[in-house]
């Protein structure tokens, strides 16, 4: 099972950001960038960006005097991102480990990450990382994923996918909801060293706009479809068609909507 975002390679990136993007990612991105886009802000670093769905948002919503640097670990993922910006734009790639970042100390207003610190494999270190490259006064703002049973469809998902190797059940759907109970996270923060943090849960109701590419992504998206190979002897395909019947059933033939639920923090690091 992959416990961090390096399986996130191959053609993982565009199912990614054309299936899972529009139905459980963007309306995050909007709330995680209007917290972050709330104080000027004239240096910004993301943290595991993935296909840069919230960079994208970033740089439309920060001045034009701010610059931006989108990491993430994996080249693949951020050269989807970097398809996303024009020539003339203000921002630089660079492939990064969240846990030990190639940027000076104090030198960021604001470090950002949207669902990548359940992917760390040391997440206090990661958020001492955070802490480190923020400028007095600067801020750290992520979100994190509630539990598996206030997102239905990560456990629809998980199911699906047991269904087909009982033995032997994939686990990457336990990875991204494992993370959600903010008093974990508080102490993990304070272990780093962050001591000023306010965090909030949203919870929304959300209309699944293309249930054929939704389905396909929540198998051929993530690496889930790479713990499907290995153990061979099942179609990919037959798990996206059980997928898509299970997404029908779980939240009906029309309006489909489901409720997604994850926690943004807000964390300052003193001395401004």
């Amino acid at each position: 099972m992959s416990t961090n975002a390096s399986g996130f390679i191959g053609d993982i990136p565009n199912h990614y950001d054309k299936g899972l993007g529009p139905n459980i990612f963007e309306d995050y991105a909007n709330y995680l960038v209007e917290a972050c886009c709330n104080e000027t802000v004239l240096s910004a670093i993301e943290l595991a960006a993935g296909t840069g769905i919230v960079s994208r948002k970033l740089r439309d919503s920060l001045s034009n005097e701010c610059s931006l640097v989108v990491t993430d670990l994996n080249g693949p993922m951020l050269d989807v991102a970097k398809a996303k910006f024009g020539a003339g734009e203000s921002v630089k790639f660079l492939v990064a480990n969240a846990m030990d970042l190639p940027v000076e100390s104090a030198s960021f207003d604001l470090v950002v990450c949207q669902f990548g610190v359940m992917f760390f494999p040391d997440k206090v270190a990661s958020f001492r990382e955070a802490l480190r490259v923020a400028k007095p006064g600067g801020r750290y703002v992520f979100n994190v994923w509630s539990p598996m049973e206030e997102n239905p469809f990560s456990k629809m998902a998980n199911d699906v996918a047991a269904s087909f190797f009982p033995d032997d059940p994939p686990g990457f759907y336990t990875v991204p909801f494992h993370y959600g109970d903010p008093k974990v996270v508080l102490a993990d923060l304070a272990n780093a060293g962050w001591q000023e943090v306010e965090y909030e849960t949203i919870r929304l109701e959300k209309l699944i706009k293309d249930p054929e590419s939704f389905a396909q992504a929540l198998v051929f998206g993530n690496p889930l479809i790479d713990e499907i190979k290995e153990r061979g002897r099942v179609s990919p395909e037959e798990v996206a068609k059980k997928m898509l019947a299970s997404i029908h059933r779980s939240f009906g033939a029309t309006d489909m909507k489901m409720p997604l639920s994850a926690t943004t923090f807000v964390c300052r690091k003193h001395g401004a």
